[in-house]
């Protein structure tokens, strides 16, 4: 027989949002400076023939 799970706390739920967001914000600062390096030419991973 089925039994319902407990609800998650809203706390509990908000650390887990704030996490998942802040991975999206890191990965966006990580892009954003890639792209900077690159823009100028100080980038030593990516090759670009300007």
């Amino acid at each position: 027989m089925a039994v319902p799970k407990k609800r998650t706390s809203i706390s509990k739920k908000k650390i887990r949002k704030n996490y998942w967001k802040k991975k999206g914000y890191w990965a966006a600062l990580k892009a954003f400076s890639l792209a900077q390096s690159i823009f100028t030419g100080n980038s030593k991973s990516f090759i670009c023939n300007k």
